[in-house]
């Protein structure tokens, strides 16, 4: 285990130095492009390019709280927060979205007011090229940006960056209404403002959604669940994983929890060593803390048990809303059976208990029968 935790912070450590190093990248590529921009927009009286600018500097302080966010992220635990800061990293993830929603409301206020209110924009070939050049910069910066967060699994990071490919997209629609103005000698400077506004808002909206399932919690990659049980599944003896229950306390902080199916011949000590077994795997090639792994026990030489598993099995799944039964033992002496039953989120799971309950009892009505209904939290 000390292994491990050296691991976890080696790996902290470096995704810090990562998100810092690529933030402060960020921020000094956009105070550039903030200052260039603002000289071609004052200049040339242009609401459009002024707004690209305000969005630039949006993207620069969205950086400076990323960074604040890693830094107060990684902090190690301690005895009042035993599961680290890492959650810190969505709430500055949330401020970043708030703040680039601000920036779009405040665009579409001030390119509707030049709609009702047009003035007439006065373009160079000056600032043509430096709208370009600023285009081919925001496209380099957002694929670099986004490159480095998904390295480091760093939300704040990748929205960062596909805010910026969508800023050279902006962009690119700020320089074809100077073209077009240059050409046809028509006004679409107040317009394309809007347009840069709703895409700003546009984006901020999905940035605060997309944190707020992370700190509300939300159903974890099938693809994940999937790796989990396959190597929990390797094991020896494991018949089955079920249950799978991930937690997150920040980017790549993941506890989980699991049942795995065992045969009764086992003994406590046989038990113990096949999990911590598994606890280690697990860790090693997926970076998740198995926190606790329960047990279910399986029949292995009752044909009457057997009979009943199978019989029941076919009850239970007869129901679109069950979706899985599992962890089925039965004692054929003292006449009781117990089992668990993964519920859709589409019924009720008291008046689905009271169904399975009823059928179940019918079949074996001398049984003492105990059924758990399971959430369905994970594929």
């Amino acid at each position: 285990m000390e292994n491990q935790n050296a691991d976890i912070v080696s790996l902290a450590a470096n995704r810090e130095k990562v998100i810092v190093k690529t933030s402060i990248i960020g921020i000094v590529t956009n105070l550039f492009l903030v200052g260039f921009k603002a000289f071609v927009g004052l200049v040339s009286n242009s609401i459009a390019v002024i707004l690209d600018a305000v969005n630039n500097l949006s993207d620069a302080l969205s950086s400076v709280v990323t960074i604040i966010g890693a830094k107060l992220g990684a902090r190690q635990p301690d005895k009042k927060h035993p599961l680290g800061y890492g959650r810190i990293e969505y709430l500055s993830s949330m401020i970043v979205a708030a703040l680039v929603l601000y920036a779009g409301i405040t665009s579409l206020v001030e390119s509707i007011k030049k709609i009702v209110s047009p003035e007439e924009a006065d373009y160079s070939s000056v600032s043509i090229i430096i709208i370009s050049v600023a285009i081919v910069v925001k496209l380099i910066l957002g694929m670099y940006v986004k490159r480095r967060g998904k390295a480091v699994n760093s939300g704040a990071l990748i929205a960062s960056g596909s805010d910026a490919l969508f800023d050279a997209i902006l962009s690119a629609s700020v320089l074809a209404s100077a073209v077009i103005y240059l050409i046809f000698k028509v006004s679409l400077e107040a317009y394309v403002g809007v347009l840069i506004a709703l895409f700003i808002i546009k984006a901020g909206i999905e940035m605060m959604i997309e944190t707020l399932n992370d700190i509300i919690g939300k159903r974890e990659d099938p693809e994940t669940i999937k790796e989990l049980k396959q190597i929990i599944c390797a094991e020896e003896h494991v018949r089955g994983a079920y249950d799978v229950t991930i937690f997150n306390y920040g980017p790549n902080k993941n506890y989980g929890s699991v049942h795995v199916e065992l045969p009764d011949t086992l003994t406590v000590d046989d038990v113990d060593r096949i999990t911590r077994r598994i606890q280690i795997d697990v860790f090693q090639k997926t970076g998740i803390i198995l926190t606790g792994i329960g047990v279910y026990s399986y029949n292995t030489s009752d044909d009457e048990a057997a009979r009943m598993r199978n019989e029941l099995q076919k009850t239970v799944l007869s129901h679109d809303w069950a979706l899985q039964m599992h962890g089925f033992y039965a004692d054929t002496e003292k006449k009781t059976a117990r089992f668990d039953v993964v519920v859709s989120f589409d019924v009720d799971r008291k008046e689905a208990l009271e169904t399975l309950y009823g059928e179940a009892c019918a079949l074996y009505p001398d049984y003492e029968i105990a059924i758990v209904p399971d959430a369905d939290v994970a594929d």
